[in-house]
C-alpha cells in the first residue's frame, strides 16, 4: 500500500475551533478508507490574538515550518477572514526547497499566500474549499471534493472551464486588489482570470474592478470570468447594476474579454481551480 498523504493544516488568518480538527480527521478517514490522506493540523490553527489565529509571528512559524517540512506534501488553509497579508512576504521569503515540493490549496484571504508562491514560481498551487466550509450547511461535499483534488487531482473537483482554458488564476476581488503592486503579485500574462467575493456593498466591488482593471498586469489576461458575488450587505440606496453587469462595464472600459461565469465563490459549490496551466 502506498504510503498516505500528508496535508498540514495552518491558519494565516483567523482561528479554527479543536472539535472541527476532529471532524476533519474523522471525515476524511471515514470518507476515504485506504486512501486517507493523514490530516495534520498545527496547534497554532486554535490560538487567540484578537481577530487573529496567533499574533503575527506564531502564524508566520507555523506556515513556514510547515511549509518547509520535507515530511508534508500539501498545505491546507484552515480558513479565510484577515491576516494572511500581515505574515505573507517574510514568510515567503524563509521557505526552503522543500517547500517547492508542496501543494498549497486556499482561497478567500489566503490568496494573498497563494499569489505570492505563484509569484515565485511555485507551480502546484491552486484555489479551493478548506477545512471551515465543513461548517456550512452541505459543506462536507466541498471539503471531500478538495481531498479528492489533493490525493489524486480528482478532475470531478476542478472549475469547467480550466480543463479547456490555457492558463488560469482564481482570487476573491477584494483580496487580488489589495496585492496589486506589491511582491504578492503574480504575472497573469495569458492566463484566465477568475473572480469572487462575499459580504461586499456592491459599490465596493465596483470601486476594487476599477483599480483591478486599471493594472496593466490585468490587462495582459486572456480574459475575465466571474464567480459567484454572494451576501452583498444592502446599501441606503440601490447600487442599479448587478456584480455581472459592473463586471461587463470595466472589461469593456479596459479592453478585457469578459468570458463568462466561473464555479468558484465562498459556497459549498466552490470548485478548484489550479493556477497556470492545468498538469496533464
Amino acid at each position: 500500500m502506498a504510503p498516505s498523504l500528508r496535508i498540514g493544516v495552518v491558519a494565516p488568518g483567523t482561528r479554527i475551533e479543536p472539535e472541527l480538527a476532529a471532524r476533519l480527521k474523522a471525515f476524511a478517514a471515514d470518507s476515504f478508507l485506504d486512501r486517507a490522506p493523514e490530516i495534520v493540523v498545527h496547534p497554532q490553527c486554535f490560538l487567540s490574538a484578537g481577530h487573529f489565529a496567533g499574533d503575527d509571528d506564531a502564524r508566520l512559524k507555523a506556515f513556514v515550518d510547515y511549509a518547509n517540512d520535507p515530511a508534508l506534501d500539501a498545505i491546507w488553509f484552515a480558513r479565510g477572514g484577515y491576516g494572511a497579508c500581515r505574515i505573507a512576504e517574510a514568510a515567503l521569503s524563509q521557505l526552503n526547497g522543500a517547500s517547492r515540493m508542496k501543494t498549497y490549496l486556499g482561497y478567500s484571504d489566503n490568496g494573498a499566500i497563494t499569489g505570492g508562491l505563484y509569484a515565485r514560481g511555485y507551480s502546484n498551487v491552486a484555489h479551493g474549499p478548506i477545512p471551515i466550509d465543513m461548517t456550512r450547511a452541505g459543506g462536507e461535499g466541498a471539503v471531500k471534493r478538495a481531498l479528492n483534488w489533493l490525493i489524486d487531482r480528482s478532475p470531478e473537483s476542478l472549475e469547467l472551464g480550466v480543463m479547456f482554458d490555457a492558463k488560469c488564476a482564481a482570487f476573491n476581488i477584494t483580496v487580488l486588489q489589495s496585492i496589486l503592486g506589491t511582491s504578492l503579485e503574480p504575472d497573469l500574462s495569458g492566463h484566465v482570470l477568475m473572480l469572487e467575493d462575499v459580504g461586499e456593498y456592491l459599490y465596493r466591488l465596483d470601486r476594487a474592478l476599477f483599480q483591478i482593471t486599471s493594472s496593466a498586469n490585468v490587462r495582459r489576461v486572456k480574459g475575465i470570468k466571474l464567480g459567484r458575488v454572494s451576501d452583498v450587505p444592502e446599501n441606503d440606496k440601490p447600487f442599479g447594476a448587478t456584480a455581472e453587469e459592473m463586471m461587463r462595464y470595466w472589461c469593456d472600459r479596459a479592453g478585457i474579454a469578459y468570458l463568462g461565469r466561473a464555479d468558484i465563490g465562498h459556497d459549498v459549490e466552490n470548485k478548484v481551480v489550479p493556477f497556470g496551466a492545468l498538469k496533464k
